[in-house]
């Protein structure tokens, strides 16, 4: 068998283009003891990936050049010589981009439960890596309170909107989203159940964000750092938090941005800024999965997957981030057979 890879070919300045990546040709893994080879069926897309392909220190290291892509991804279980996992398996874990990989002692895998009602793509969007990010960064990083007046960036995002909707049935005074264009404000409200939306790309964005919120941001979930951020921190209230998630504003800025400008409103608010990875709350998945699905089964958190079809057409898709493309989570289907049941 083989199996197709998408490597990094040179680090991009900017968004990605077709001298980024290349998609080569590798025999198909080999599963030795305590392995098990896996079928990949879809590769999640997320910013973070283009922070990855930049030769600069992060949480994880650079993606090197010539190694595959760095990405979570779900699909099923065709080998085993391990106990954990049994040939039919489907499981979610990193699989990289590409149609291959095996689980590892060193990468392991979590094994999906069949009979849930969710589907594959589902379950990698609400209860992946999003919507962890969405519930524990919200919650615990954001120390919530019932009626919290919160704002939230990158409020049509696969992450945002989660954040939005948990904020929602936890009893907000008000929720407030940040999003770019009319069709994606109006999702925003009409779909994931915001309050109101606010259009980035309009002007005067810092005075219209206190007419939506007279009494002050509590609670700012950041999504995209930047100018965004700026005009939030102009607003916050007394003792607000700000959970600093992602600075996509930035990640394919080809000078150094410039610096956030109203950082002393947090001395006159007595606010904090803190930043996090999903990682931090690994131990704690498993009881978040649980209420997010619930919430997806009884109706009270809608969400929305843009697959893109072809293994060949993830840095497209990574783009799609970025220029607003993409409605809810982004993934890329590399193999359609492969489903929960």
């Amino acid at each position: 068998m083989e199996n197709r890879q998408v490597v990094l070919a040179q680090r991009p300045v900017g968004m990605v283009d077709h001298t980024t990546t290349t998609i080569v040709t590798t025999p198909a893994p080999t599963c030795g003891p305590n392995e098990a080879l896996i079928k990949v069926g879809l590769v999640s897309i997320d910013p973070t990936i283009r922070t990855w392909m930049n030769d600069a220190p992060g949480y994880l290291p650079p993606i090197g050049l010539g190694d595959v892509i760095r990405s979570g991804g779900g699909g099923v279980v065709v080998e085993s010589k391990s106990e954990r996992y049994q040939v039919g398996d489907v499981v979610i874990g990193v699989t990289n981009w590409q149609e291959w990989v095996l689980a590892t002692e060193e990468n392991r895998f979590n094994v999906v439960p069949s009979g849930t009602g969710l589907d594959l793509a589902t379950v990698m969007n609400v209860l992946g890596t999003t919507g962890l990010t969405a519930y524990f960064g919200l919650l615990d990083v954001g120390a919530f309170k019932e009626g919290d007046v919160v704002v939230v960036s990158g409020a049509g995002g696969a992450t945002g909107s989660v954040v939005g909707q948990i904020a929602k049935s936890r009893g907000a005074g008000k929720v407030v989203g940040i999003a770019g264009g009319p069709e994606k404000c109006a999702e925003v409200v009409e779909r994931y159940g915001f309050d109101e939306c606010l259009d980035y790309r309009e002007p005067r964005l810092t005075q219209r964000i206190r007419t939506s919120c007279p009494t002050g941001v509590d609670l700012y979930f950041d999504n995209v750092g930047g100018e965004i951020l700026d005009a939030v921190l102009a607003n916050i209230a007394m003792h607000a938090r700000i959970v600093m998630c992602g600075a996509i504003s930035q990640y394919n800025a080809m000078e150094r941005p410039p610096g956030v400008a109203n950082t002393s409103m947090l001395i006159m608010r007595r606010g904090q800024m803190k930043g996090f990875i999903v990682f931090d709350f690994a131990k704690r998945y498993g009881d978040a999965q649980l209420e997010l699905g619930a919430m997806v089964l009884n109706g009270t958190l809608a969400h929305q997957e843009h697959l893109v079809h072809g293994l060949e057409h993830a840095p497209e898709a990574l783009n799609l981030l970025f220029t607003g493309g993409n409605h809810g989570k982004t993934l890329v289907v590399v193999d359609d057979s492969v489903r929960l049941t």
